[in-house]
């Protein structure tokens, strides 16, 4: 159904492929993982008709992509790594959209969605970007099947999900490969290689291997399955950064978060855990400023929340989910633009930047657009801007999503440096191995915190040997409409 030959695709000098090749059999879940800046993207748009190779042949369903694209398309759906629905659309518009495009409707193709659609079609009302990432993710995929499609193409479909949507989407690929839909999907999760019926590794713009995911994983384990962290826990130092008591915010008749209460201690990795939906970014928003509590009270860093959020905003770092970095600046402007911002002395900007150059290894990259940085890099990067200004806590909101199993590595061992300097680490994350490297969890579900220990009481507690079983355990409690 796939048939890649001797694709090269280059930018300005760089090879993003080089001589590509493989074959994808018809009703295969086919599988590709690589670090990040491997050309898998590039290799999908390829193969969408979005791009043209510069030499070699790709073809789907036997059509040619540069030549027959515009057959092609119609036998095609695609998920591209972005969000790719249309944020001020409802759910139903969107889908409504999708299948005008390709001639066809909602009401044709119903019972191919229908196992994905409705779990989101209480939520048809609502707009597309207003929804959680496990929705968006699920309304993404509709929306890609809706015109029927023979081959499926996906490029990391399950980044910012949590545990339990990305198992309900893989039961989905399951089920649409029974239909004999061929699929083609990257990932940066080693688990979900695993589901694959084939991987083929790919770095550095070439394709090394292509067997079954244990071989695979087994060849290439040092790139692919590096070895776990190891940190001493702080058993929580004296001092309270954070202090949240009873902290609520409505939205309307809706409770988002609901009398959450905790506290936080200098130098300490908390994370702060729960499904798509549950109520983390709301609450994080709260303590960092920029949404105002309807109830409740919250300290950080000494600063009330409600009353001083400006005063918070001074002595914080904040790590977005989504923007962190401007792409269009170079490396060194990013830190000098943030520097300013966060009122860093202009006679240590310069002797700072070269310092954190280096620590993360991106002085040769000091001149360099962000937007041509790999994903990991760009993470590390925002990450040590978040910190330049040396705040008491930082804040960061899933930083690892879509990075490759070696890139997180080496970012929680940034945060680790930062917790050995003192700084609090306040992290979301939808990684449970990750969460195994925090002092101590907090776990939401329907806006409230259901946990709140060590990760090794926490398996205690519920009896199981990981993260990802106290997770899934307290997730399936979810009620919230």
């Amino acid at each position: 159904m796939i048939n890649v030959a001797h694709l090269y695709k280059r930018y300005k000098g760089v090879e993003a492929l080089r001589d590509v090749s493989f074959a994808v059999k018809p009703g295969e879940l086919f599988g590709l993982i690589g670090p990040d800046g491997a050309g898998k993207t590039t290799l999908f748009r390829i193969l969408a008709t979005l791009l043209t190779p510069d030499s070699g042949q790709a073809t789907v369903c036997g059509l040619d992509g540069v030549r027959d694209y515009h057959a092609l398309r119609r036998r095609l759906g695609y998920m591209p790594g972005r969000f790719s629905l249309y944020p001020d659309l409802t759910v139903e518009e969107n889908l409504n959209l999708f299948a005008t495009v390709f001639g066809t409707s909602v009401r044709e193709n119903r019972a191919l969605i229908q196992d994905i659609y409705g779990q989101i079609e209480p939520f048809r009302t609502r707009r597309a970007g207003a929804l959680s990432g496990g929705m968006k993710q699920k309304l993404a995929l509709c929306c890609a099947l809706i015109h029927k499609p023979d081959v499926l193409l996906l490029d990391e479909p399950t980044t910012g999900v949590d545990p339990v949507s990305r198992r309900e989407l893989w039961q989905m690929l399951h089920r649409l490969r029974r239909q004999g839909i061929t699929i083609l999907v990257s990932t940066p999760i080693v688990d979900e290689a695993r589901q694959c019926d084939r991987i083929a590794f790919i770095d550095h713009g070439e394709v090394r291997g292509i067997d079954t995911p244990d071989v695979i994983l087994q060849r290439f384990s040092a790139i692919l399955c590096p070895g776990g962290l190891h940190h001493a826990h702080t058993d929580s130092r004296p001092e309270t950064v954070i202090e949240v008591d009873g902290l609520t915010k409505r939205f309307g008749t809706f409770t988002a978060v609901d009398h959450i209460s905790f506290r936080v201690h200098r130098g300490e990795i908390f994370g702060f855990l729960g499904a798509n939906g549950a109520g983390k970014t709301t609450a994080m928003k709260m303590l960092t400023g920029l949404s105002r509590p309807t109830e409740g009270r919250a300290t950080v860093a000494g600063y009330d929340v409600a009353t001083q959020a400006e005063d918070v905003k001074r002595h914080i770092g904040y790590m977005s989910q989504r923007f962190s970095l401007y792409e269009d600046l170079r490396v060194w402007e990013n830190i000098r633009l943030f520097a300013g911002i966060y009122g860093v002395p202009e006679r240590d900007i310069a002797p700072r930047t070269d310092a954190l150059l280096a620590d993360i290894g991106l002085s040769e990259e000091r001149n360099t657009l962000v937007r041509s940085l790999p994903l990991g890099r760009k993470q590390r990067l925002a990450f040590s801007v978040s910190i330049f200004h040396r705040p008491a806590i930082v804040f960061l909101d899933e930083p690892t999503g879509g990075v490759d199993p070696a890139a997180r590595r080496r970012f929680w061992e940034l945060i680790y440096r930062a917790a050995d300097r003192g700084i609090t680490v306040f992290v979301t994350t939808h990684f449970m191995d990750e969460a195994e490297y925090c002092d101590r969890l907090s776990i939401m579900v329907d806006g409230q915190i259901r946990a709140l220990d060590t990760p090794d009481r926490l398996k205690q507690q519920y009896g199981v040997r990981t993260m990802d079983e106290v997770f899934r355990h307290l997730a399936r409690q979810s009620q919230r409409e």
